[in-house]
């Protein structure tokens, strides 16, 4: 393998490199410069405490024995 000093190539890697950088440059310009810049507005939270009602009802099932549609066996082994 030749050394890209030694044999002169350098000065396109340099190159490669360099026009690599000026793209991202110009990409990074262009997008800052088309990025459309929203005007966002505060949100303002309502200071008022209201209370609310707790809506939990307790339901209580009367026949719990055929509830469940799983049968549980008699024995645990």
């Amino acid at each position: 393998m030749n050394n890209p000093f030694e044999s002169g190539h350098i000065k396109n890697y340099i190159l490669l490199y360099s026009s690599v950088v000026v793209i991202m440059v110009l990409f990074f310009i262009a997008s800052s410069l088309f990025n459309e810049v929203k005007d966002v507005e505060p949100k303002v939270f309502d200071t008022n405490i209201t209370q609310v009602v707790d809506g939990k009802k307790v339901m209580k099932n009367t026949d719990e024995d055929n509830s469940s549609v799983f049968k549980l066996m008699p024995k645990n082994y």
